[in-house]
């Protein structure tokens, strides 16, 4: 919605913002005519919660505020059932003392009312006001009691002063802004002296009550604490007994002490073992090395052996060879000592290498020092073995004692623990019965509430909100007429705007016509219908001129979704300016009556035709117009075809093809909803061709008024010209 639109809906119903704050403002003027007035009583108390000293000042941290929670306590104290029941049980016992009203005690309005409650055989509470403290025992009595009496119904159901609910409800108390150290309390009654004295009775009460809860408090927590300490003082004797006897059961002084000696003398145990075994397995190692080397002297001999038997045999086959030459042998025996003499010095050179890769090794050793050299390791391997049996037999005795040690030192842990855990509960609840009773000390000491300002004896009554509540009241009218506007608006399904037309309906409002009640006096209204009426024309011609595609004459349709939208009214106001325009126009209509025939009427002819039911396959309008009449499309200008209401007709799918544009008249006070959007749909899916919207009977302010100047009045011509809306068929 803009603001244009709002400001016409404000105007539109201007009446309403008139009349409802009115209505509402004169509703408050005469509910407070006889409106009491009100006196208040206040007092100030000082809590110390936040800034006092107690105590527990010096041992509560500075950052520990528990203020808040305290203040809440407070005020859920004075607002307790049983608090304002006292204080109610307070004050009328002073008030029935009186024996005459007192300006300082009861005002005669409420003297008055009070001896109208108490009757009915309950007058002899007036005579033994004596005795104050039999008084108010006799009315505490009375109030809790399963009866019904006057002084019950006083207390708990009447709308006077002792009444419990506005007690509860009347009295306030607030602590003051930034600050829980002050609370201000307040009190208002038709009765200066009833709200002072209801106040100082709060405040009395309230300190009362307040202390007795406090203190009530601290004894049950010390008696909880106490009987708790007893049990774990118990507990404390039992887990120390139960240490001292695991001690003299296994004879341990010291376990954490001898079973670090243990540990240690068995780490110690550990690596001489350990050594131990290091110098037996280099002793092992010797041996074998030495054996190696045994085993390496042997195969020197053997070589040195081979050496000889290779020299013996080469020299006797030199011999043979020798002794073959000097006695003349044959050739061949001759070569074959001499292969042999090859043959065994190849044998020996082979038999010398041997001996030399043996006999030159660089770990070659005498055979009397390897042979020393085994018989020591041998005793050192001998003495390093018996030594590891000793170290083993002692381990496993460290074993035997660590395995005899082990679910002792679990059982002595747990003992120590509960132990520990009994002392540490015993110290914590000592701790806490010392603080509940520093608590209660401190609470008997300062938990009173301080007042710093008593309450006071109001002397001018509260200014009067008459007038408050009068504005408030116009307010609330003016509120009431926007909400009723608003609904309106939101329920009317109505066009009331061309905004709201253009939204609602999705195309843009070429023409809009206000209301003409009397189209042939020359008003604003009739000067703004006939400027519209010269802007539709104009914008008619226009399209008309750009559409070449169209057969002359060009056709213009006349249509709308419900009937009683105006299409005659524009019809008629479309045929006047084509009159003055010299144009021959053909204007063809539905019947309604049957009664109906053709009319001339200069350049206009009226040619009626009758809704067939095969209206929709129509192709011409030569179709439609009856044959008598002659209806000759050669002889008109333009052609104004007005079809029936879409709402309960056939749309002449076949007959729009020939239109040059289509005029779609709505009127702004008929409804719109999705019957409509569907037919208009389908007649736009009909047809390709331009349509116009005409908005007609528009109220308000939405259509341009030209000036006097620039409209001037014509006489017309032609009855049905600018005739009234309200008068015409469509």
């Amino acid at each position: 919605m803009t603001i244009e639109v709002f400001f016409r809906l404000l105007k539109q119903h201007l009446l309403w913002f008139i009349l409802l704050p009115i209505v509402a403002a004169a509703a408050a003027f005469f509910a407070t005519r006889n409106e009491p007035k009100v006196y208040k009583s206040q007092a100030t108390l000082y809590t110390g919660l936040v800034s006092g000293y107690s105590l527990l000042s010096d041992k509560q941290s500075m950052f520990n505020d528990r203020s808040a929670s305290a203040i809440d306590n407070i005020l859920t104290t004075l607002s307790s059932r049983e608090t304002v029941l006292q204080i109610g049980i307070g004050l009328l016992t002073d008030h029935m003392r009186l024996r005459q009203p007192d300006t300082l005690v009861l005002g005669p309005k409420g003297y008055q009312e009070l001896h109208q409650a108490i009757t009915g055989g309950w007058e002899n509470l007036f005579f033994i006001a004596a005795d104050s403290s039999l008084l108010r025992h006799t009315i505490d009595s009375l109030a809790k009691v399963p009866n019904d009496n006057p002084v019950k119904a006083l207390l708990l159901t009447s709308n006077s002063y002792y009444s419990v609910q506005n007690l509860a409800e009347d009295i306030k108390a607030t602590p003051r802004k930034n600050t829980n150290d002050i609370l201000l309390m307040e009190y208002e009654a038709d009765d200066p002296a009833v709200a002072q004295s209801t106040l100082r009775y709060a405040i009395e009460i309230l300190n009362k009550r307040y202390s007795t809860l406090k203190t009530s408090e601290t004894n049950s927590v010390i008696g909880y604490y106490e009987s708790k300490l007893e049990k774990a003082k118990n507990k404390l004797a039992q887990a120390e007994e139960s240490l001292r006897a695991f001690s003299t059961e296994h004879q341990v002084l010291d376990y954490d002490e001898e079973a670090r000696n243990m540990a240690s003398a068995r780490e110690s145990m550990g690596r001489e073992y350990n050594q131990e075994l290091l110098r037996k397995d280099a002793a092992k190692a010797a041996l074998d090395a030495l054996s190696k080397r045994s085993g390496q002297q042997s195969t020197v001999r053997m070589a040195n052996n081979d050496l000889n038997e290779k020299q013996k045999k080469l020299t006797e086959a030199e011999n043979k060879l020798a002794n073959a030459r000097a006695y003349g042998q044959p050739k061949q025996t001759i070569a074959q000592l001499q292969a042999a003499v090859n043959q065994a010095s190849e044998e020996l050179k082979i038999s010398a290498q041997k001996y030399d890769a043996v006999a030159n090794t660089s770990d070659a050793v005498p055979n009397q020092t390897v042979a020393n050299d085994k018989l020591n390791k041998s005793l050192e391997f001998e003495e390093s073995s018996a030594r590891l049996e000793l170290y083993k037999k002692q381990m496993d005795d460290y074993q035997a004692k660590a395995d005899q040690y082990g679910p002792l030192g679990t059982r002595l842990r747990q003992l120590k623990r509960d132990q520990e855990i009994a002392e540490k509960e015993y110290l914590d609840l000592l701790n806490n019965v010392e603080q509940s009773r520093t608590r209660r000390q401190d609470v008997s000491i300062g938990g009173t509430l301080e007042i710093l300002d008593a309450p006071d004896f109001p002397l001018l009554p509260k200014p009067s909100k008459r007038f408050q509540m009068i504005a408030i009241g116009f307010g609330v009218g003016i509120f009431i007429a926007l909400l009723l506007t608003a609904l309106r608006f939101w329920l009317d399904k109505r066009i009331n705007s061309p905004e709201q037309a253009e939204t609602m309906i999705g195309m843009p409002v070429t023409a809009l016509f206000p209301t003409v009640r009397k189209p042939m006096v020359f008003t604003k209204a009739t000067r703004a219908a006939r400027s519209m009426f010269e802007q539709l024309f104009n914008a008619i011609n226009i399209e008309v001129t750009q559409n070449t595609t169209k057969p002359y004459p060009p056709i213009i349709t006349l249509f709308s979704i419900r009937s009683k939208q105006g299409k005659s009214w524009v019809s008629n106001g479309l045929i006047e300016l084509y009159e003055k325009a010299d144009q021959q126009v053909a204007y063809c209509y539905p019947r309604v009556t049957g009664k109906e025939q053709m009319e001339r009427r200069h350049g206009v002819t009226l040619f009626p035709y009758t809704v067939r039911p095969d209206f929709m396959n129509v192709t011409g309008i030569d179709y439609l117009i009856d044959y008598s009449h002659g209806f000759e499309v050669s002889q008109f200008d333009r052609i104004i075809l007005e079809i029936p209401a879409l709402i309960n007709n056939q749309i002449p799918v076949y007959l729009l093809k020939s239109s040059a544009l289509s005029l779609f008249v709505i009127d702004a006070n008929s409804p719109w909803a999705r019957a409509e959007k569907q037919l208009l749909s389908m007649y736009v899916r009909v047809t390709n061709q331009p349509i116009l919207t005409v908005l007609n009977r528009v109220e308000g302010n939405y259509v341009d008024v030209p000036r006097r100047a620039d409209a001037m009045p014509t006489a017309t011509q032609q009855e049905r010209t600018l005739q009234s809306q309200r008068n015409v068929i469509e």
